[in-house]
């Protein structure tokens, strides 16, 4: 469990971006997916920090960054980030959000990626075609404009199952991490704030270029869209790989962590 004290920040050009450093040996960088923050990894950060250097940011806009105020691309922030540690190049290990922006970074800063994990994510430039999930971020567009937060967090949680179970099957307590989290980041935002952020363009023409190994992670349950593109990812890049996490949806990284944690270090070993 992080403390305050374990957070360190970095003075980006728009505010202090937190993360976590500890550990040490070649680094190994955790992003986390949307909504959320570096917590999503606090099963996993132990582990890797006996072998490795781990660095776990808070994306701009959440858990205990800086919110944006002017236009910003997640791939700056961390390549700044990066340089600000003399930390590169790194293994970017990414969930969803986070797993798009490893991606991305690759794409754009290819000289501070060693190696990508994407965790049921490819490139930002993703368009949902599933009509669960288009359901699901309906539901949640729909209570956040009527100012029902408690409405949106149900919404956002459904992506914890997936669309084959429910909440009922789901560990009480990765839930309740997951909740935590996400309040915590709506709670930095209004309903009527700017948007700030600016997406990549023009990413999968890049793709077959990335000449660094790209692993992709998915749970079995997870919205085949989700599960689809990350595969199409590991197939396009030169040297991709994929791997299946049994009985888990969006997060195995939280429902299965000892899995995860296997199929990520044996993909480190192997660098």
């Amino acid at each position: 469990m992080t403390t305050a004290s374990d957070l360190r920040f970095f003075a980006s050009a728009d505010g202090d971006l937190a993360y976590r450093d500890t550990g040490a040996g070649d680094p190994v960088v955790l992003l986390h997916s949307g909504f959320t923050d570096h917590r999503v990894f606090d099963d996993q950060i132990p582990a890797l920090a006996r072998e490795y250097r781990v660095i776990a940011p808070d994306v701009r806009g959440h858990g205990a960054s800086a919110n944006a105020t002017r236009p910003f691309r997640w791939a700056d922030d961390l390549a700044a980030l990066l340089r600000h540690l003399d930390a590169g190049p790194a293994v970017l290990v990414g969930v969803s959000m986070g797993g798009a922006i490893a991606t991305d970074t690759v794409v754009e800063y290819p000289e501070l990626v060693r190696a990508v994990v994407a965790c049921g994510a490819s490139t930002s430039e993703f368009e949902y075609t599933d009509p669960w999930v288009r359901q699901v971020l309906a539901d949640q567009e729909r209570a956040l404009g009527a100012g029902d937060v408690e409405g949106w967090l149900t919404a956002f949680l459904r992506f914890v199952p997936g669309p084959h179970r429910t909440l009922d099957d789901i560990d009480p307590d990765v839930l309740r991490r997951v909740r935590e989290m996400a309040l915590g980041t709506l709670s930095k935002h209004t309903p009527d704030e700017e948007n700030h952020h600016v997406p990549l363009t023009d990413t999968w023409s890049r793709v077959p270029k990335i000449d660094v190994p790209v692993l992709t992670v998915n749970g079995a349950l997870d919205a085949p869209d989700l599960v689809a593109e990350a595969e199409r990812l590991a197939r396009t890049v030169p040297d991709g790989r994929s791997a299946t996490v049994d009985g888990v949806g969006h997060y195995p990284n939280m429902e299965r962590p000892e899995v995860f944690r296997e199929i990520v270090t044996g993909f480190l070993r192997g660098l």
